[in-house]
C-alpha cells in the first residue's frame, strides 16, 4: 500500500516533509504550551490598520486587484523603498505584490530557475528555500554560516559559484540565526554574482528588526547589483499582519516580466481589500519604525534572559526575533526529541534545528525560540524553561 500510494505523488514532493515549524505549532495547542515556535506575534496590529482593512472591505474593495499589486499599493512601496532601502523602483514595472513573502520566492524561482540549474542557499535557512528550489527543478547548493557568530566562508561560497550556481538566496536578517550580513560580506555576494553572472534573491522580510548598530542594507544597492538582485520582503513582520499574507518582489523591468507571469499562475492576486491597506501601514510615520525596534529590543532582553537563567548557549541575535540556540546541557542529543519533550514536559513550544539544515544533522543540537510575543508570554515561558535541568 505504500509503495502503491508513493507512486501516486509526483517525485518532487516525496522527500518533502510537512512544515515541522506548523507542526510544533499543533503540539502547542495539544499540550496548551506557550508557543515559542511559528513566528507570528500574539499581539495586536495596529488598530489604524485594522480600521483601514475593515473600511476598505466596506468601501467594497471586494473583486480581483490587477495581479500584480494595486496601484495605490504599489505607489506606496515606491515611495517607501526609496526613503528605507534606497532604492529607485518603477510601481508600474517593477514591483510584483505577491501572496507573501513566501509566494514572491516561489515565484521568483519559477520565473528565474530552469530545470537542472544549480542555487546557493547559506545555511540554516528558512525551512521554504530547499524545497522550493526542487519544486523549480534546481539543485540546491549548502553554504553554512558557521556558529558562534554564523559567518561563511567566501571560498566556500566562490566553491558554490563554480559549480554552476545561477542564483544565491540571501535571508538578511537571517531566520534562524538572527545574523545581519556586514556590507563587506554583502559585497563578497556580489562581486561573485557579478563574476559568474548570476542572480541574487534577498529575502529581506526583517528589514525592520534589526538590533546592530550597522543598518540595514539591500544587496540591490550596491554597485552593480540592481539589475541581477529581486529584493523580496513582505508586510507581515514590521506591521504585525502575518496572517493578510501580503508580500512583494522588487527586480529589474525584464525580471519583473517573468515574476509577474508565474505569480500570475500560482495565486492571480493577494487579497484585494488588505492590498489597500496595506498602502496605509507603508505610510506610517517613522517614528513607528523606532518604535518597534525599541518594543523588539525589550523583548529580546526578555528572551536572552530566559534562555541564559536556563542553561542555553547561543549567540544574541543582531535582527529578526529568533534565538538559535545548542541544548548540549541538558543531556539531549537529538533536537526533535529534545523539542518534544520542551512541549510536553516543560510546556514550551520550539523548532528543531534539523528543520534549517541540510543535512538535517548539521542541527541536530539545536532548537529555534522566537520572541515575538508579549511580555507576559515570555514571562510564562521563562518560568517554564527555568524548571529544565542541566546534566
Amino acid at each position: 500500500m505504500s509503495n502503491l500510494s508513493s507512486a501516486r505523488v509526483s517525485q518532487r514532493v516525496q522527500s518533502f516533509t510537512e512544515s515541522v515549524i506548523r507542526e510544533m505549532t499543533r503540539l502547542a495547542q495539544q499540550h496548551h504550551a506557550v508557543n515559542l515556535a511559528q513566528g507570528f506575534p500574539d499581539f495586536s496590529a495596529p488598530t489604524e490598520l485594522k480600521r483601514a482593512a475593515a473600511q476598505a472591505i466596506h468601501d467594497d474593495w471586494n473583486q480581483y486587484a490587477i495581479t500584480w499589486g494595486s496601484p495605490r499599493l504599489r505607489h506606496a512601496l515606491a515611495a517607501k523603498v526609496h526613503w528605507f532601502n534606497g532604492m529607485e523602483i518603477d510601481p508600474e514595472t517593477q514591483i510584483t505584490v505577491t501572496c507573501g513573502a513566501t509566494e514572491a520566492m516561489i515565484a521568483t524561482m519559477f520565473a528565474l530557475v530552469n530545470p537542472g540549474d544549480k542555487v546557493a542557499i547559506l545555511q540554516p535557512f528558512y525551512e521554504n528555500y530547499g524545497p522550493d528550489a526542487i519544486l523549480a527543478g534546481a539543485e540546491p547548493i549548502f553554504v553554512s554560516l558557521r556558529p558562534p557568530q554564523f559567518t561563511f566562508d567566501p571560498d566556500e561560497l566562490r566553491h558554490a559559484f563554480r559549480r554552476g550556481a545561477r542564483a544565491v538566496i540571501i535571508n538578511n536578517p537571517n531566520n534562524p540565526t538572527g545574523r545581519v550580513l556586514t556590507y563587506d560580506e554583502l559585497k563578497t555576494v556580489a562581486d561573485l554574482c557579478l563574476e559568474y553572472d548570476a542572480f541574487a534573491i534577498t529575502d529581506e522580510i526583517y528589514e525592520h528588526i534589526v538590533y546592530a548598530d550597522r543598518p540595514h542594507i539591500s544587496l540591490a544597492t550596491l554597485p552593480g547589483m540592481a539589475d541581477r538582485t529581486v529584493t523580496i520582503s513582505g508586510l507581515s513582520k514590521t506591521y504585525s499582519i502575518t496572517g493578510w499574507r501580503l508580500g512583494y518582489a522588487l527586480a529589474a523591468p525584464d525580471l519583473t516580466n517573468g515574476i509577474r507571469k508565474a505569480h500570475d499562475f500560482l495565486t492571480v492576486g493577494a487579497p484585494a481589500p488588505l492590498q489597500e491597506a496595506g498602502a496605509i501601514a507603508l505610510q506610517m510615520p517613522r517614528a513607528y519604525y523606532d518604535q518597534l525596534r525599541a518594543d523588539y529590543m525589550r523583548r529580546r532582553a526578555l528572551m536572552l534572559d530566559a534562555l541564559q537563567n536556563a542553561g542555553f548557549t547561543f549567540t544574541a541575535p543582531e535582527g529578526a526575533y529568533y534565538v538559535m540556540t545548542d541544548f548540549s546541557a541538558f543531556g539531549f542529543d537529538d533536537d526533535v526529541a529534545f523539542a518534544r519533550y520542551l512541549v510536553e514536559q516543560i510546556g514550551v513550544a520550539t523548532v528543531p534545528g534539523s528543520s534549517f539544515y541540510a543535512p538535517p544533522e548539521l542541527g541536530k543540537r539545536q532548537v529555534r525560540f522566537c520572541f515575538c510575543k508579549k511580555d507576559e508570554t515570555l514571562r510564562a515561558a521563562s518560568e517554564r524553561l527555568a524548571q529544565l535541568k542541566r546534566k
